[in-house]
C-alpha cells in the first residue's frame, strides 16, 4: 500500500494518513496496534507525552524492523512543561521514552497562556539542534496564530486540530492556509457519533466504501493530514484503504454542508 505525502518543511514528508494512539492504553495494546499499522503500509504515527505511550511507539517501530528513517513519528508537548528549560526537557524525556534521536514533528499540545512564547523558542532551539525536524502547534486557534506571529522566527509547519464534516473550522483552516500551515485532523471519525448518518452511509454505499473511509477521503481531498485512531487490526486496515477511490464534487458539496460545529473533546476555539 502506498500512502502520498506532502511537504511541510524543508526536506520533511509527512504521509497523508497516519495512526493516532490517543485513548490507546499503554502495554500491549499500544504496541500492538502501532504494528498492526505499520504491517498495513503506515508510516505516520502519532502519540503525545500525556497519552503515555511513547515508549510502546518505539518498541513498536524497532520490533518490526523497519528504518526509523521511514516512519514518521509525532509527539508533543504537555501543558505542564510549557517554558523554555522545561520544553527542552520533556522534549529529551519524550525521546527516550521512544528511544529515537529525533523527533520529525514536535507539537505544542495545546495554547497554555503565560509561557507560549518562551516555549516557541524553546522549539525553534530544538528544531535548530535537530532533536526535531519539523514543529508546529495542535488546537491553536486562530488567535493563538495570530500571537505567534508576532514572536516566532519560525512559523509552525502544522496546525493539528478536531475536524471533521461536522466540524469544518473554516475560519481556522483558512488561517492556517494563509501561512502556509499544514492542516492536520484528529478525531476525523467524530469518536464515532456519526457513523450511521444516512448522508454518509448514502455516499459510502455509491463507493462501496464506510461511512468511515468517506469520512477519512473528505479530509484527505481537502489537502489535509488525517490521523484516525483505532486499536483493532481490522478498523486500522479499513482506515487505509482509502486511496482507490474519489468522493466526487457533489459528494464533497453535500459534506461540507453537514457542519453543524460538533466538538467531540476540548474545543481551543475561545481559549485564551
Amino acid at each position: 500500500m502506498h500512502i502520498p505525502t506532502r511537504r511541510i518543511a524543508e526536506s520533511v514528508h509527512v504521509p497523508v494518513l497516519g495512526l493516532g494512539v490517543y485513548q490507546s492504553k499503554a502495554g500491549a495494546t499500544a504496541r500492538n496496534a502501532v504494528m498492526a499499522a505499520l504491517e498495513t503500509g503506515y508510516r505516520h504515527i502519532d502519540t503525545a507525552a500525556i497519552y503515555h505511550n511513547e515508549e510502546d511507539v518505539g518498541e513498536a517501530i524497532a520490533r518490526t524492523g523497519i528504518p526509523r528513517s521511514e516512519v514518521f513519528v509525532t509527539t508533543k508537548l504537555w501543558n505542564t512543561d510549557h517554558g523554555y528549560e522545561s520544553t527542552l526537557k520533556a522534549a529529551d524525556a519524550s525521546l527516550r521514552r521512544l528511544g529515537f534521536e529525533y523527533i520529525d514533528l514536535y507539537l505544542v499540545h495545546w495554547p497554555v497562556p503565560g509561557k507560549r512564547a518562551e516555549t516557541w523558542r524553546a522549539m525553534e532551539h530544538l528544531l535548530a539542534d535537530g532533536r526535531a525536524r519539523a514543529i508546529g502547534v495542535s488546537n491553536f486557534a486562530p488567535q493563538h496564530l495570530d500571537e505567534l506571529d508576532t514572536y516566532a522566527n519560525v512559523p509552525p509547519a502544522v496546525d493539528q486540530f478536531e475536524l471533521s464534516p461536522y466540524l469544518t473550522r473554516r475560519n481556522l483552516v483558512d488561517a492556517c492556509l494563509a501561512r502556509d500551515i499544514a492542516v492536520e485532523s484528529y478525531s476525523p471519525l467524530t469518536r464515532g457519533q456519526k457513523l450511521d448518518d444516512p448522508t454518509l452511509v448514502e455516499i459510502g454505499s455509491r463507493h462501496e466504501k464506510s461511512p468511515a473511509q468517506v469520512l477519512i477521503r473528505w479530509a484527505i481531498e481537502h489537502g489535509f493530514i488525517v490521523i484516525p485512531k483505532s486499536v483493532h487490526p481490522e478498523r486500522i486496515r479499513e482506515n487505509a484503504d482509502v486511496f482507490n477511490f474519489e468522493l466526487s464534487r457533489e459528494d464533497m458539496t453535500t459534506l461540507d454542508g453537514l457542519d453543524e460545529d460538533l466538538a467531540t473533546c476540548w474545543n481551543p476555539m475561545d481559549a485564551p
